[in-house]
């Protein structure tokens, strides 16, 4: 059931995923371009069914190969249109693909995002299936100067299909928030959703860092691994919508004691709280798309079809892509569980 029912994911990362055939088949044209190239072949690099990737060797894989690989226009439209085809074979019906804008010798910051939006504009007039939405992220390592151009470029594309802005990057990193809080104060004011990575590892998980954070008034949040009962509690009583990524917080050895751990169960049984939203993070690393976190959200924490269709009903008052948006997932869902009544009775 959890590979035909309407779905939606918040928190998608698109150079985390690219399937590892995807980048094989690029690293093949590039290489017939240019016989001396020196990146070895993907499936190397990524060995099939290889999904432990830890907060040590996660990041490495996008800053020393995937973003080297990936240095033309071609190579991110093919990339990008291969993303949505894959997300939507999954059932996905709504989509918020996040990614930090970035350089090359071929393209600008600017450019690699029209790049992104006109992928996403032609796969969303190409289908009705679904609907997709980008966010721009800003990392934990940029200079004040690189996270106002980053702002501006997302205020600038606000009407091209940019719905939010994101804080991310190598937990492990230290940070000054300051250089943010003008800068996103600003996003917010433009009408953008604001969704923060918050405390995913313990060096993330000051209490200082997560307070300042808070202060943001971010709309979402991602991982919330590392908070203390009295920080769960004001996430939950602020009604913050919470992004839980259960493959990739369990390979990455995010969280302790395997699925059945994972803090989806503790956000999921609390009462009041806001929308709780399973993502796949990076589903081109840990391998595991939206069908299966659902799956995996029954098999341990014993979610039903008409849980899973409540989540998504409850994740959609969560989306930043609008009141036309959240009606269109409601009405498929309303539809699939109408579709699924008929074939109970027939059974």
């Amino acid at each position: 059931m959890a590979t035909t029912q309407p779905s939606l994911t918040l928190h998608a990362h698109l150079s985390g995923s690219i399937t590892r055939e995807c980048l094989h088949g690029i690293w093949l044209d590039r290489r017939n371009e240019q016989p001396d190239l020196l990146l070895e072949d993907p499936l190397a690099t990524l060995p099939s069914g290889a999904a432990d990737y830890d907060i040590n060797t996660f990041f490495p894989l996008f800053t020393t190969y995937i973003y080297t690989l990936l240095t033309t226009i071609p190579t991110i439209t093919h990339s990008t249109s291969s993303v949505l085809s894959d997300f939507a074979a999954d059932g996905v019906c709504y989509l918020e693909l996040r990614t930090t804008p970035r350089t090359s010798p071929n393209f600008t910051a600017e450019q690699y995002i029209t790049t992104i939006l006109s992928c996403i504009s032609a796969h969303n007039s190409s289908q009705d299936d679904m609907r997709t939405y980008l966010i721009l992220s800003v990392d934990r390592k940029h200079s004040a100067s690189e996270v106002g151009e980053i702002i501006d470029l997302a205020v600038k594309f606000k009407e091209k299909g940019v719905v939010g802005v994101d804080l991310c990057g190598n937990p492990a990193r230290a940070i000054d928030i300051e250089l943010f809080q003008r800068e996103f104060k600003q996003a917010k004011e433009a009408g953008l959703g604001l969704t923060l990575h918050f405390a995913e590892i313990k060096a993330s998980a000051s209490a200082d860092e997560l307070r300042s954070l808070l202060d943001m008034e971010p709309d979402r949040l991602g991982h919330v691994i590392h908070v203390s009962d009295e920080m769960e509690e004001e996430i939950a009583g602020r009604k913050i919508g919470v992004e839980l990524c259960l493959s990739c917080n369990v390979h990455a050895k995010l969280t302790e004691g395997g699925f059945g751990s994972h803090q989806f169960g503790r956000w999921w049984r609390r009462g009041e709280r806001g929308a709780v939203v399973i993502c796949t993070d990076d589903v081109g690393v840990f391998l595991s798309p939206l069908s299966n976190e659902y799956l995996l959200a029954s098999q341990h924490f014993g979610l039903g079809r008409e849980e899973l269709l409540g989540m998504c009903e409850a994740a959609s008052e969560a989306i930043f892509g609008g009141e036309t948006e959240t009606k269109r997932i409601e009405e498929r869902v309303a539809a699939f569980r109408k579709e699924m009544d008929v074939l109970d009775k027939t059974v």
